[in-house]
């Protein structure tokens, strides 16, 4: 009996600390993989807010582009005359 007790005793004893690790780096790894999921998030969105800041710069220069070539058609037309 007193064998099977130290045994258990020295099982338990380094089997503790092996579990507390495994549980310890799975709750980390899901920690990690939800903070990369958070960022990829945050990324996609970066992405979404640049492609409509670059769609709204290249409508308002087109516009420009419009807007001063007429203004040059008109100058050209007043100074033929």
């Amino acid at each position: 009996m007193i064998a099977s007790d130290q045994l258990v005793t020295a099982l338990a004893t380094a089997a503790f600390p092996t579990f507390a690790v495994l549980i310890g780096i799975l709750v980390n790894n899901q920690r990690l993989n939800d903070f990369a999921r958070a960022v990829d998030v945050r990324f996609t969105d970066l992405n979404r807010h640049i492609d409509e800041a670059t769609r709204s710069l290249r409508n308002e220069i087109e516009r420009l582009r419009r807007e001063i070539e007429s203004r040059i058609i008109h100058l050209e037309e007043r100074f033929e005359s």
